[in-house]
């Protein structure tokens, strides 16, 4: 059985959720492959396009989220749909290639831009071998056009947004709600939170987690100021990302705050992070969320990027899940409100393990390997 998926770099978000199934696969001796889409195509546009949606997203996020309403609600839009499909149909060319050669059996995509590449192969009648295909959405949303790709299966982050796929079109039969793969380190056994900061080399004490996704977004150095405010005994993990100007910023902080702040740039350590912390405070990306929940760590969800993250808080806050701040409410506060409300936590690490999908790889790859033993059993069904 051969898989492939099909990814972007746009964060790396979509990048981990694939590699959490393949992971998985690979353990259960399925031959795997996975393509950086727009790298694969042209490396000058992957890189355009990485570093414009960095670009728009870190300084001028505001347009990025008028673009992305003005996508989600003409998506019905003839004259937009033509040039999707003229867009899609243009970079599919270099696809054929790779695909007729590697001739997978499961195509999954953890981005809606090459399940749209794909669908635009498909209406060529470009592929010249059947294969199933599965798109992962990577947030507590359907991003605009997933509905448009012509896939066969979609991974959804909870059973919640069914009403919300069948209203663009996609039958239920088709909804797969496994939840946003996460690597599963994350659903292992937790160190206690001694161990964690033993393992980290920080103090035994009160300890928040605070993240701006893998590109260190967000009013962070801000937010920081507003938490050591508060009177208490903690100290606080930063993680910057791949934004160096940030992991400046914040060592530069912290020689000048009464409340140790330990920076971290680029970090493969986040799972032990989340058991050595109290809280996280976050920015509401689809695959930390996730991974959060995973962890049952109550979320303080940071200015959202306009777009999937401000539909993303609305989803979490609704389901109580996380709590927000806001120019009315600002972190200092919250934090202080949760820290003396053992019973507003309490239901908070209530309400994620009962929504947390801890398992999410697995069930994916174990269907997967069932389209597979399908598959089989046509070909060869038994005798009467």
């Amino acid at each position: 059985m051969r898989v492939l998926f099909l990814s972007v770099t746009a964060g790396q978000g979509h990048n981990a959720t694939a590699r959490a199934v393949m992971s998985y696969l690979l353990d259960q001796g399925v031959e795997c492959t996975m393509l950086d889409t727009f790298r694969y195509i042209n490396r000058v546009l992957s890189h355009s396009i990485d570093r414009g949606y960095v670009n728009m997203t870190r300084f001028t996020p505001e347009m990025w989220g008028k673009i992305y309403d003005a996508m989600d609600e003409a998506e019905d839009s003839k004259n937009l749909n033509t040039i999707n499909t003229l867009i899609s149909t243009l970079l599919s060319k270099k696809m054929i290639t790779f695909i007729q050669h590697y001739r997978p059996d499961v195509v999954v995509c953890s981005h809606v831009f090459p399940a749209l590449i794909l669908n635009a192969l498909k209406r060529q009648n470009a592929l010249e071998f059947n294969f199933k295909s599965i798109g992962i959405v990577t947030d507590f949303t359907i991003h605009p056009f997933w509905e448009k790709t012509g896939l066969d299966y979609f991974v959804t982050a909870s059973e919640m947004l069914e009403y919300l796929l069948t209203k663009k079109g996609i039958r239920r039969e088709q909804i797969l709600p496994f939840g946003i793969p996460v690597h599963p380190k994350f659903s292992a056994q937790p160190l206690s939170k001694a161990e964690a900061r033993k393992a980290l080399g920080i103090a035994d004490k009160r300890t928040f987690l605070m993240m701006g996704g893998s590109m260190g977004f967000g009013n962070a150095v801000d937010v920081l100021k507003e938490l050591d405010e508060l009177n208490e005994d903690f100290q606080i993990l930063m993680v910057c990302g791949s934004n160096k100007r940030l992991l400046n910023r914040v060592i530069k902080l912290s020689a000048n705050t009464r409340h140790v702040i330990v920076p971290y740039g680029f970090t493969d350590q986040v799972e032990v992070m989340m058991d050595a912390s109290d809280i996280l405070l976050t920015k509401p990306g689809g695959l930390t969320t996730s991974e959060a929940l995973c962890k049952g760590i109550p979320m303080v969800l940071l200015e959202p990027i306009p777009g999937l993250e401000d539909r993303n808080l609305i989803f979490l806050t609704n389901m109580g899940l996380a709590v927000r701040i806001s120019e009315r409410a600002p972190a200092d506060e919250v934090v202080a409100q949760l820290l003396f409300n053992e019973m507003r936590l309490g239901m908070m690490r209530y309400a994620q393990q009962q929504f947390g999908k801890r398992d999410a790889a697995r069930r994916l790859g174990e269907f997967i390997l069932g389209l597979e033993k399908r598959r089989e059993e046509a070909k060869f069904p038994f005798a009467d």
